[in-house]
């Protein structure tokens, strides 16, 4: 299977009109949201379980601090 450069697809969507140029852009940023919502979704089940495990510690700043120093 060949594989596309950057660059190469660059002109490609250059090739478009304009129109499906825009469409292009939108469905990529749309996608790449999706992606960030997805991962911070992940992070957060992690940060989940990690609490239901007891593996969170609460504290203020001042605490943390102090623990660094130790």
């Amino acid at each position: 299977m060949e594989t596309t450069t950057f660059d190469e697809a660059l002109d490609i969507i250059k090739s478009f009109p304009e129109e499906q140029r825009e469409s292009i852009v939108e469905i990529v940023k749309h996608r790449l949201t999706e992606e960030r919502r997805e991962r911070l979704a992940q992070t957060v089940k992690k940060a989940r379980q990690e609490y239901a495990r007891g593996e969170v510690r609460r504290g203020t700043v001042d605490d943390l601090i102090r623990e660094i120093v130790q």
